[in-house]
C-alpha cells in the first residue's frame, strides 16, 4: 500500500494540561487551529489525531493544499533573524571577548 503525500501520522503532535479546561489538550504543531480535550492524555492524543486525519481527507478531497509535516522537510540550518542594532552590537562584543564567532554565540544562546 502506497503512502499518501502528507501522511497525517507523520505530523508533530503533543498533549498538554489545561488548567482552563481542567483536561488534557491534544495538538498538532501542523494545523494550529486544531485541538482535542480529554480526561487523558492517551485520549487526547488519539482524538486530535483522528480529526487531523478527517481534516487532511477532508483537504485533499476539495483539492486543497496540504500541510508538510514538520518531521520531513528539510532544514538548512540558516535563517535570518533581525535585532536592534544595540543587541547586535552587545552581541558583536560578546563574542569577541568569548573568542567565538557571532554565529557561535548567537546558536549557543538558541539552543539553551
Amino acid at each position: 500500500m502506497a503512502q499518501k503525500k502528507n501522511n497525517p501520522d507523520k505530523y508533530t503532535y503533543r498533549v498538554t494540561w489545561s488548567e482552563e479546561d481542567s483536561e488534557y489538550v491534544g495538538l498538532c504543531s501542523e494545523f494550529q487551529s486544531l485541538s482535542w480535550l480529554a480526561q487523558t492524555p492517551e485520549a487526547a492524543l488519539r482524538g486530535v489525531s483522528k480529526l487531523v486525519h478527517e481534516v487532511v481527507e477532508d483537504m485533499q478531497k476539495n483539492g486543497e493544499p496540504v500541510p508538510e509535516p514538520i518531521a520531513t522537510k528539510h532544514f538548512s540550518g540558516k535563517f535570518m533573524i533581525r535585532v536592534p542594532p544595540e543587541v547586535h552590537r552587545q552581541l558583536t562584543i560578546q563574542s569577541l571577548e568569548s573568542g567565538v564567532s557571532l554565529n557561535r554565540l548567537a546558536s549557543a544562546k538558541l539552543s539553551r
